[in-house]
């Protein structure tokens, strides 16, 4: 017995003329209707499983950083109002040091107007080394000092990690990454 395709060369095989409709859908453009029901799909979502607040910006933040092959640092926070300062403007001014295997770092956050820090940084050894600080959907980058130190005169507050990449990345030196902090 003989199938139907065998017997009729001139029939179509159904998966393959579904394929080639899906095909021919695919490589046309968006119309109204398209746009209508992707509007009606948001507001459903947006209304019964809404994505949870900063949920977007962490993830983009780690995307940014999942190609870093990186020695990660540890965190040590210091907060200079219990430590008696004087002045009551330092009472903002946090001092954050980082340790990993090859690298210290300290940072001190200032708070400025208008929603800004400004960020002065330490690290030991660090002559030259490449400091980059790495926001929601943006990225700031500096230079240390002969003496390993940086500074970032003014960035926004939010979440950020530090990345400081080696001088000599041939060395053998691995990038340092921060944890993330909240400026």
């Amino acid at each position: 017995m003989t199938s139907p395709d065998a017997a009729n060369p001139d029939a179509v095989n159904p998966d393959a003329q579904r394929e080639a409709t899906e095909t021919r859908l695919a490589e046309q453009g968006l119309d109204a209707t398209d746009f209508a029901l992707l509007n009606s799909l948001r507001a459903y979502y947006d209304e019964n499983d809404p994505v949870p607040d900063g949920l977007v910006e962490r993830i983009q933040f780690e995307i940014t950083l999942a190609a870093l092959e990186a020695e990660v640092a540890t965190l040590t926070q210091l907060d200079l109002s219990t430590a008696g300062a004087r002045s009551s403007g330092t009472e903002d001014v946090r001092t954050i040091t980082f340790t990993s295997q090859s690298l210290t770092t300290m940072v001190t956050i200032t708070p400025l107007s208008g929603g800004t820090v400004r960020v002065d940084g330490w690290a030991a050894p660090g002559a030259g080394i490449r400091v980059e600080v790495l926001l929601a959907g943006d990225a700031q980058e500096t230079v240390a000092d002969e003496d390993g130190r940086f500074v970032f005169a003014e960035l926004p507050t939010g979440l950020a990690k530090f990345a400081l990449h080696p001088l000599d990345p041939a060395a053998g030196a691995s990038t340092v990454l921060s944890p993330t902090i909240e400026l």
